[in-house]
């Protein structure tokens, strides 16, 4: 199983690459997440917003491996907790396949993305920038994994 993390997006602040980098190092090889990153379609004064995400939703879904299962990340997804978060993953591993977790850039996540995604979830009911949800996502990657491996990081 490959973890794919495909984000709209390039030239991160150094906080966030280090902030991804610091959680994705401590992941066994088998859940390290490659992040691929998507250009950001350049946005203009009257840019059509819709179009320009629609853009970057097509571009998104190409850089997805055949057969992968794909997440998507939302601020209307499902709310998990590390629990569910960790069983998740247990059942990617068991199951084998690809899976591909997908975030939209400054003005969301298209729409196509949502609709071919087997699941849709949600940080919080909070609004992040979306280069924190980078750097939350491989947190929680760690921290569901500590958990299913008894790893004393996750205290809860």
């Amino acid at each position: 199983m490959r973890l794919r993390l495909i984000a709209v997006g390039t030239r991160m602040p150094a906080w966030v690459e280090a902030g991804f980098a610091e959680y994705a190092q401590r992941l066994p090889r088998e859940l390290k997440p490659e992040l691929v990153e998507i250009p950001l379609q350049p946005r203009g004064k009257n840019a059509d917003i819709a179009r320009l995400r629609e853009a970057e939703g097509e571009r998104t879904l190409r850089a997805v491996p055949d057969g992968a299962r794909l997440i998507a990340f939302d601020e209307h997804g499902e709310l998990l907790d590390t629990v569910a978060w960790s069983r998740a993953i247990q059942q990617w591993q068991r199951d084998g396949r690809d899976v591909a977790l997908l975030v939209g850039g400054p003005d969301g996540l298209a729409p196509a993305c949502r609709q071919q995604a087997a699941a849709c979830w949600s940080l919080s009911r909070l609004t992040f920038p979306h280069p924190l949800v980078r750097v939350l996502i491989a947190e929680q990657l760690y921290r569901a994994w500590s958990l299913s491996t008894g790893h004393p990081y996750h205290r809860a």
